[in-house]
């Protein structure tokens, strides 16, 4: 008895599926790349003020990152793209919604805030990890503490984290399928699109897994160059 299923896997290149692919891919990366660049400079500047000796900084931090952790991501993008449009009135709301590209907008804003929070946590992980002594020998030199943190703290505490950096570099871009419950067209929500027209799910969905374990063993690649050249000797390497 033979399978009742008839593949066809030149949807994964016939026009115009196979650009639809590629398209989904580009937003992909796009959505991956700036939301990155949002989360490594926001979680760095959370993670710095989580260890300060100012203590209302280190609540306000420390709420940031238990706050963007501990709410899953798709009801973080259903609140910043359906509910808090509302804030502002309904004839403002409106105007916000028909912006172009709002849902993309959103996706990349807060997969950047939820991955910043990680990233947080992560940096004030290397902060503690490096000893009293450390700290002291740098403000016997006459460093202020934001000098010390500038100079010193910050760039050797980012070499000590960035294996589990990588993690949350590779995640990110993995994270940003959820995006496609807001409507935006990356990979995963265009492989949706083909199954939809083609009745080849299976297909389309096997082309978009392979595409995201390139995607993932190329970052994976890159981190691992960037940890090779600037790992501390003695206290990290693969």
């Amino acid at each position: 008895m033979g399978l009742a299923y008839e593949f066809d896997w030149s949807v994964l290149w016939r026009d115009p599926f196979g650009m639809m692919l590629l398209k989904g891919l580009g937003l992909t990366i796009m959505i991956g790349l700036i939301a990155w660049i949002i989360a490594i400079v926001l979680g760095i500047f959370v993670g710095t003020l989580r260890v300060t000796n100012f203590r209302l900084l280190r609540f306000a931090a420390s709420l940031y990152v238990e706050t963007f952790r501990n709410i899953p991501l798709i009801v973080q993008l259903f609140f910043w793209f359906f509910a808090a449009p509302m804030l502002f009135g309904d004839t403002l709301s409106r105007h916000i919604n028909q912006v172009s590209g709002f849902n993309i907008y959103v996706a990349v804003v807060g997969l950047g805030l939820y991955t910043a929070s990680r990233i947080a946590e992560h940096v004030r992980a290397g902060f503690t990890s490096i000893g009293q002594d450390q700290y002291q020998a740098v403000l016997s030199t006459g460093m202020t503490q934001i000098q010390m943190y500038r100079y010193v703290i910050i760039p050797y505490a980012l070499r000590l984290i960035i294996p589990p950096m990588t993690t949350e570099f590779l995640t990110i871009f993995k994270n940003s399928s959820v995006a496609m419950t807001i409507g935006v067209a990356e990979l995963t929500f265009q492989s949706y699109q083909i199954d939809a027209e083609t009745f080849h799910g299976l297909e389309a969905t096997t082309g978009a897994m392979i595409i995201y374990l390139f995607l993932g063993m190329t970052v994976v690649k890159i981190m691992g160059i960037v940890e090779n050249k600037y790992k501390i000797q003695g206290l990290m390497g693969r």
